[in-house]
């Protein structure tokens, strides 16, 4: 087995990022962490409507803060991270891969790149289905959104976080 690493699995809406972490924390073994679950099960059933970034940003750094603990704990006791919160920003991964990188903890970047033609298929299945890998139903607005903060990894991120690409 590898020493345990903090995974940050990152890719816009619809990438399959949940899907990916989800087989990715059973073949490793590692625990599997993802934002998604965490902020609706805690906090939409008491959001504001319309939604408020705001709020929801507040309560999205409670969740990390806690996330990250629990990430830690796993490395501990010999497990692996895997870390489903989206990291849309390279600045969110950065934050992420310096708490490991103090505790010198192994850093993989997991970015899955996807079309967004096929991404946005994605979710209007996933949200007329809601499966396994449903929390919340996803409109275009919401999925537009999320595109303009994507930023893809460039060639040094790649390279200083242990960067895979993963393509479908």
């Amino acid at each position: 087995m590898t020493d345990p690493a903090f995974h940050l699995v990152c890719g816009s809406t619809g990438a399959g990022k949940s899907t990916y972490s989800r087989k990715l924390a059973a073949d490793l073994p590692g625990l599997y962490l993802a934002i998604d679950r965490w902020m609706v099960e805690l906090f939409w059933p008491d959001s504001p409507q319309p939604i408020e970034f705001d709020w929801t940003m507040a309560r999205i750094g409670r969740c990390e803060a806690m996330i990250t603990e629990m990430a830690l704990q796993a490395i501990g006791l010999g497990r692996h991270a895997i870390l489903d919160l989206g990291f849309t920003t390279a600045d969110h991964r950065r934050r992420f891969a310096d708490v490991a990188k103090e505790r010198g903890i192994p850093v993989v970047l997991h970015v899955l790149d996807v079309p967004v033609e096929v991404r946005w298929g994605r979710v209007q299945a996933r949200n007329a289905d809601k499966g396994e890998t449903f929390s919340l139903t996803v409109d275009r607005e919401m999925f537009d959104f999320v595109e303009t903060m994507w930023e893809v990894p460039n060639r040094e991120e790649m390279s200083a976080l242990n960067g895979c690409l993963i393509t479908d």
